[in-house]
Order: structure tokens, then sequence, then C-alpha cells
């Protein structure tokens, strides 16, 4: 397990800095395809038929390979506080939102016709939370009801992380 767990306990500002540059001496690419391999065994995601990525940025798990696969997939695109929930197929396109993450421009939908979620995270930890980058977007949208996978390096796991009252739960952890 993560070895800063306790120099951080109550400093997520600490435990993202640190997470940021352990993830830059990971073999991004090559836990990229083992994670894409891990979810397409899972049976969260073998169940459901539309599922909602995350376009990655540098050093993150990049779970676009998924896009191949025979389903309907979707794009978070951020509205304010919140996230709308977009029509996404391989080659639509993407504009660069203020935070530098492509987003697409397609119109939105209701989150209810979401089966699956797959969230991106910094950390993870054994009780199914997880460290995001700190604005709240996913915390916020995490309680509509559909189930949620978080893929993260072993290197990024850890016992426990410092939660708060709006941090929300994932459904599964896939440890790669």
């Amino acid at each position: 397990l993560f070895p800063y767990t306790t120099l951080f306990r109550s400093n997520k500002i600490g435990l993202r800095a640190k997470a940021k540059d352990i993830r830059k001496n990971l073999p991004i690419e090559m836990l990229s395809k083992k994670a894409v391999e891990l979810i397409r065994q899972d049976k969260l995601y073998m169940q459901s038929q539309n599922v909602m990525l995350y376009y990655p940025t540098a050093y993150e798990i990049n779970p676009l390979e998924l896009l191949n696969d025979s389903k309907n997939f979707y794009l978070p695109r951020v509205n304010g506080e919140y996230l709308d929930i977009c029509p996404y197929k391989a080659g639509d396109k993407l504009i660069k939102s203020k935070f530098g993450i492509q987003e697409p421009v397609n119109d939105n939908v209701e989150c209810e016709i979401l089966d699956l979620v797959i969230v991106p995270a910094l950390m993870a930890d054994s009780k199914g939370y997880r460290l995001g980058y700190g604005g709240g977007y996913y915390d916020r949208f995490l309680c509509e009801g559909f189930k949620t996978i978080v893929v993260i390096p072993k290197e990024l796991y850890v016992e426990n992380l410092p939660i708060e009252v709006l941090d929300k739960k994932v459904d599964e952890t896939i440890i790669i």
C-alpha cells in the first residue's frame, strides 16, 4: 500500500501533489492497456450498455480503448458546478475545457440513462473512496444511482484516504 498515507492523512492537497508525482513515473500506456482488459472482464461493465468514460489527461489511465466495444458511451462536460453527460463516439468533435480536458460538444442527455460510470481518480482506498482533483464534480454527480468503477495503479491504492462529508464511495475499485 501507498506509504505516504499517514504523512498526508488530513492533507488532500499534499496527497494530490504526491499522487501526481508518482504517476509521472508509472508506465501509463501499459497500465491503461491492463485497465481496459480488466474493465472488459468486469461484471458491472459486461452488464452495462450505457457507460460514461472520462477523457484522460497526461499521466492518467486511458480508458478510451473501450470505445471500440459494442456499447453506448458518454463523456462528461463541465457546466458550472455540475457535469453534463454527452453521447460520444470515437471521432466526435471535442473542445478543450478551462481545465485543459477534452470535452464533447454534443447535446447533453439525462444521467438516468447511464448504467455505469468509469470514474477518474488520483488515488483510491480500501473503503471505496477516491481522491479526485478537488473540484467536487464527480462527488456531486455520483449520487445519481448508477454503478461506478475506479481503476487505480497499485502504487496509488491506500488503506485510508482522508474523507469529508460530501465524498462519495464508488462501487468497485480495480487495482492494476
